[in-house]
């Protein structure tokens, strides 16, 4: 059976209520910040964005992106008047199209609250009702922004500041959409939350801003996808994630990105973990043109720990820039880093990571480690690691391996009956075995058959 060459290539013809032309400007700052009516404050707040992100740099020494055209990106396409509670009030064409992703199907079997977002809005939001009896705020950002701003303004760029690079930057000016998640204090939530993020128009950006807040004590688990059609012109996806974790809580983000190959994926995803806080990250990477994402997590609290999961899987005439950065800021503090990448079809992987310890962090634990798969002589693996330390009584390990997929395993796995493209598969599955058991049973299932699907479109080109 063969399948197409990316299952979520689909389009719409959903015509856009509303969208601004092709470029960025400050009047179109201006106008996304009328069209969402804010305040006077959000709406300086995207101006400084914008004057930074016109001053900034693009990055030389990553991917290659010299390529992206600014001009011809339009930075906000809203698809529907405001988000609905109930999938029945979702417009048809784009409920189908979350029925064809299976978002409906999985928020009845897996999750505590869900949103969707299509192009720059969100136009689905849900959560349980005993979770909001319990105070938790699970809603789209910019719902957020209007019905807590206190909350809202404590939190926003404090982790990510406007000026940390130049996408964070550009996402200051034009975000729009993402999730907003407080948790209070001692609160658990049992089951996970999920956002669905999908890119539908030609030539459009897609900035959203998540902000999750996780008060002392508590404990949260959220998913995101994300998938866009498959067009001959290229979408930008520039997100911005900033995640603070409180004295003793604990909060997972588990990203799986499947992306169209003519997507530019830049985002920037930073933590903070107070006093015995617990972060992880687990990030999974698939698709897209290029990517370059480096979760990050600043261990500010004694006794704070991270574990970083990262994995790539880099086809044909795609570059996964990814890894992970950990800074050390306290005592006692411990971090995990585990990345894994396969490279196939010409495919190049490339780890870049950062493990600082500051001053005065004492007794800092840091395991790094690296693992790359090669399944072909055109494909290509580089790791780039940075490593910082200021303090004597640290400990810091640093591991790294490539190799090839072994002819012993695929002759072995031949005899069985498998084709050669299928033995492949099943190598490069048990290889992100990591990656599998974190997620929902159904997930890791959709993971192993996207990873099969990649490599057999990669054979039959």
């Amino acid at each position: 059976m063969k399948h197409s060459a990316y299952q979520y290539g689909f389009h719409d013809s959903v015509r856009p209520l509303y969208r601004v032309p092709h470029g960025l400007s400050e009047d179109t700052v201006r106008e996304i910040s009328a069209q969402k009516n804010e305040s006077a404050w959000m709406r300086d707040t995207r101006l400084r964005g914008y004057a930074l992100f016109r001053k900034k740099p693009i990055p030389t020494w990553g991917a290659d992106l010299s390529h992206i055209d600014f001009d011809a990106i339009s930075y906000y396409v809203r698809a529907t008047d405001k988000p609905a509670h109930t999938w029945s009030e979702v417009p048809k064409k784009i409920k189908t199209t979350f029925e064809r992703l299976g978002v409906p199907q999985n928020e009845r079997k897996f999750f505590a609250g869900v949103g969707a977002q299509y192009d720059s809005e969100v136009v689905y939001h849900h959560i349980r009702k005993d979770l909001d009896k319990q105070g938790v705020i699970f809603t789209d950002t910019d719902t957020a922004l209007k019905q807590y701003p206190e909350l809202f303004k404590k939190y926003f760029g404090t982790v990510v500041p406007i000026g940390d690079n130049v996408f964070s930057a550009l996402n200051t000016a034009c975000w729009s959409g993402g999730s907003f998640i407080y948790v209070p204090k001692g609160v658990k939530v049992k089951l996970p939350l999920q956002a669905y993020f999908r890119i539908n128009e030609k030539r459009a950006g897609q900035f959203e801003r998540t902000l999750i807040i996780a008060d002392e004590g508590s404990d949260v688990h959220y998913i995101e996808g994300c998938t866009a059609p498959t067009y001959s012109t290229d979408a930008l996806h520039a997100a911005v994630v900033e995640v603070i974790a409180h004295k003793g809580a604990h909060v997972r983000y588990t990203t799986i990105q499947n992306w169209s190959s003519n997507v530019y994926n830049l985002v920037t995803k930073r933590a903070r973990a107070e006093e015995g806080a617990f972060i992880e990250w687990v990030d999974g990477n698939l698709g897209s043109k290029i990517t370059m994402k480096y979760p990050s997590v600043l261990l500010a609290g004694r006794g704070a720990r991270a574990d970083i999961l990262s994995v790539a899987l880099a086809g044909k005439k795609q570059h996964q820039d990814t890894g992970a950065k950990v800074i050390h800021m306290a005592p006692d503090t411990v971090s995990n880093i585990l990345s894994k990448s396969v490279s196939f079809g010409g495919g190049r992987a490339s780890y870049r990571g950062v493990a600082q310890v500051v001053k005065g962090a004492h007794r800092a634990k840091i395991k790094v480690r690296c693992d790359a798969l090669l399944c072909d002589a055109r494909s290509r693996s580089d790791t780039y690691p940075t490593i910082k330390v200021e303090e004597q009584d640290a400990r810091i390990e640093h591991e790294a391996t490539v190799s090839r997929i072994s002819d012993k395993e695929l002759f072995y796995l031949a005899s069985r009956g498998f084709s050669e493209t299928e033995a492949a598969s099943l190598v490069v599955s048990g290889f992100f075995e990591p990656l599998a058991k974190t997620l929902p049973f159904d997930y890791a299932i959709e993971l192993n058959r996207l990873i099969r699907m990649e490599m057999e479109n990669t054979k039959q080109k």
